[in-house]
């Protein structure tokens, strides 16, 4: 497994594939609330995609919003899911806001997934609140700044 940041067209587009199946196709998500103004090369965000045994099977974005990394639009096709590769995609992220010059991250998580972020040091900084139809959590996290 293996991440890569996103600089060619064809490689958004294969994260944009990864996004339709999971939060549009499987979670219900309407297609034009997962895309928006921030999904381009040259927008105000990183993209990543990963690999398993050479497919690309995750992605996950990073915007900065108010001098603040947050971590966007995470996912990771059904089939793959178990292997650590959510966990993959967040140290990625971690490490390009880290570039940045970032201190703190934070994210919109599904509340499922909120103990899996708290594993990677995330704490919950909100109550339950709904997007796009499905409960999330604010969590932030403070980024070692030594390792910039």
């Amino acid at each position: 497994m293996s991440y890569k940041r996103i600089t060619e067209d064809s490689d958004l587009q294969k994260a944009f594939h990864i996004r339709k199946e999971v939060f549009v196709k499987e979670q219900g998500v309407p297609l034009e609330e997962e895309f928006d103004q921030f999904d381009t090369l040259e927008g105000q965000c990183e993209h990543i995609l990963v690999d398993y045994e050479n497919q690309p099977v995750g992605t996950g974005r990073l915007r900065i919003v108010d001098g603040i990394g947050k971590l966007e639009r995470i996912c990771i096709l059904e089939p793959y899911r178990k292997f650590g590769l959510g966990k993959v995609i967040v140290k990625a992220l971690e490490e390009i806001a880290n570039r940045k010059g970032l201190a703190q991250v934070k994210l919109h998580g599904q509340t499922h997934a909120e103990g899996f972020y708290e594993k990677l040091g995330y704490q919950t900084a909100s109550d339950v609140f709904d997007e796009d139809g499905i409960p999330h959590i604010l969590m932030k996290k403070t980024l070692d700044t030594k390792l910039i």
